[in-house]
């Protein structure tokens, strides 16, 4: 167990170099009313993504406890890289909204009892009330194997995930806090190394998608 621990720190800086790249057409929705939303709405909350990781006939307990401990540690990682991405291309002037803070959204999801894979429990209008936001940023990935976070690492080994592609098909949605109403939607297909990060994934994710994000300045 120590020696496969091991094993999995030390591929970590090699993993972070794994590139990704899109392999199919995204497919894109934007609510006709859209600019009406935007012309009041003035900050969004991005909240913890779905993750899900192809089981691969694991069967035993211990294993799939793992997986889904990867799951959600992937889910909150992810979202703290796709928050750090937004905040880059605000500070640059390209949005017309504000991002709350990322560490303010879980500390408010843990009090309303949103946090560790309870959000799934709430609808979109409820969880962006309880953040006291204008929109909610969420989304779901669906994936072959883990990305490169500590554990999820460690994960590729404990687990048995083997070969050299992965494929990360990932959902990203904006909802208004009101009504509770999907406003826009971006789902995209990438496939990469067994290693593609947090980071990689929501770079790619961005560059894809940014032509057509609806808060963008210049759409």
């Amino acid at each position: 167990m120590k020696n496969n621990l091991n094993l999995a720190k030390k591929m970590v800086p090699l993993a972070g170099v794994m590139l990704l790249t899109a392999c199919a057409t995204a497919d894109i929705y934007t609510t006709e009313s859209f600019d009406d939303y935007q012309t009041v709405h003035k900050q969004v909350a991005v909240v913890p993504f779905d993750v899900t990781i192809a089981q691969k006939g694991i069967s035993d307990g211990e294993s799939l406890a793992a997986l889904k401990s990867a799951e959600q540690e992937e889910g909150v990682v992810f979202q703290k890289q796709l928050y750090s991405q937004f905040l880059k291309r605000y500070s640059k002037g390209e949005y017309t909204v504000k991002f709350q803070d990322v560490d303010e959204t879980n500390i408010l999801l843990r009090r309303a009892n949103m946090a560790d894979g309870n959000i799934e429990n709430f609808t979109k209008a409820e969880i962006g009330q309880a953040l006291g936001v204008d929109a909610v940023i969420s989304g779901n990935i669906k994936r072959d194997k883990p990305m490169s976070t500590g554990a999820a690492v460690a994960s590729t080994f404990l687990l048995g995930f083997g070969g050299a592609t992965n494929s990360v098909n990932v959902n990203m949605t904006i909802h208004d806090s009101k009504s509770g109403g999907l406003l826009w939607s971006y789902d995209h297909e990438y496939k990469g190394g067994v290693g593609s990060s947090p980071e990689s994934v929501s770079k790619a994710l961005l560059k894809a998608s940014s032509k057509k994000f609806p808060y963008d300045k210049d759409n």
